[in-house]
């Protein structure tokens, strides 16, 4: 039996490493003895004791079991840049980098939706206007890593407590368009009582563009 065509996981780079006669006698991965002492970094000082390419580096022990991790990891920072902007890329370019399958590229997406949720759920059912800090942090977890402008909407009670957070557009790469019809129309199907309106710029500078300044006049 061969190696398979598509091996992101590595399931086959040790298993069929040498014949099976001599199997027993591989050596255990020099990574592994890595592996368990980061484990017991993580559990003993938390993870603000690790640097992100090393958490990255624990994220993808689990998914791709039977490879050194370090180097992927380290590669996804030097392309991406940050952690998180890691978990925000989107499948097609963390796939551009080596060790980086379909499988695992999915794989790291469902665990930024997951980071998503949690971080929706820290402001949902109360009042966001004092919990500023994790309203602008699950802003930025949901939508600062997209490679298109979003035009979202965060819909309040009238104690300020979050009812919905709707993308009510996705544009292009410096430009959404706004409809303010459509928003009214659907704060009053929502019966909120305010509005908290979002957009982020992919190209990372915040600063607003000339459209932006007008679309707070209306």
């Amino acid at each position: 039996m061969g190696k398979s065509g598509d091996d992101e996981r590595g399931f086959f780079s040790e298993r069929w490493s040498e014949p099976p006669a001599k199997a027993a006698a591989v050596e255990k991965p020099h990574y592994h003895g890595h592996r368990d002492r980061l484990r017991e970094r993580f559990t003993a000082a938390g993870p603000d004791a690790l640097p992100d390419y090393e958490l990255l580096e624990l994220l993808l022990f689990r998914l791709i079991p039977r490879v050194d991790t370090k180097p992927i990891a380290k590669a996804l920072l030097s392309r991406f840049g940050t952690f998180a902007e890691v978990l925000g890329a989107p499948v097609a370019l963390l796939q551009e980098v080596k060790g980086i399958g379909p499988s695992v590229a999915v794989d790291l997406k469902v665990i930024t939706a997951a980071a998503q949720r949690m971080a929706r759920s820290e402001i949902r059912g109360r009042e966001v206007l004092s919990n500023w800090t994790q309203l602008l942090d699950y802003c930025r977890s949901a939508m600062a890593f997209e490679n298109r402008e979003q035009f979202r909407i965060l819909f309040l009670d009238k104690k300020n407590v979050l009812i919905a957070d709707e993308v009510q557009q996705i544009g292009t790469v410096d430009h959404t368009p706004v409809y303010p019809r459509e928003v009214v129309k659907r704060a009053l199907e929502l019966s909120a009582s305010a509005v908290i309106l979002v957009h982020n710029h992919p190209s990372g500078d915040p600063t607003p563009s000339r459209a932006d300044i007008e679309m707070t006049k209306l």
